[in-house]
């Protein structure tokens, strides 16, 4: 029992981190390189972040099945942290839903 939770917590904490990758990338992106784009026709941004942000996003989607797979979350709560990696900045406010989750963790962990 103690040995999946520390599993659970060491999912977690890699979909913590790829959701702060994902929603700077994403915020990069947006805020950044596309207003370059458009408004100092300076595409290169775009074709530089592009990419960067899709593997980030692959990345968020990836440790998002795997604690999904792990049945660490209801389906409600994947449902929102996935919908999360559409909105700039809500990434953020996911990471720190997942580590509140890590904290609930930790506790139920030294407590056994």
């Amino acid at each position: 029992m103690k040995n999946e939770l520390k599993i659970n917590v060491s999912l977690l904490g890699q979909l913590k981190l790829a959701s702060i990758i994902e929603a700077a990338t994403l915020a990069l992106l947006v805020c950044v390189a596309v207003p370059l784009k458009h408004l100092w026709d300076w595409p290169i941004g775009v074709r530089a972040m592009g990419p960067v942000h899709g593997l980030a996003f692959i990345f968020y989607g990836w440790a998002l099945l795997q604690t999904a797979g792990a049945g660490i979350w209801q389906r409600h709560h994947i449902a929102l942290l996935a919908a999360s990696a559409f909105v700039p900045f809500a990434g953020l406010l996911a990471s720190r839903y997942i580590r509140r989750r890590i904290e609930a963790l930790d506790r139920e962990c030294s407590a056994t």
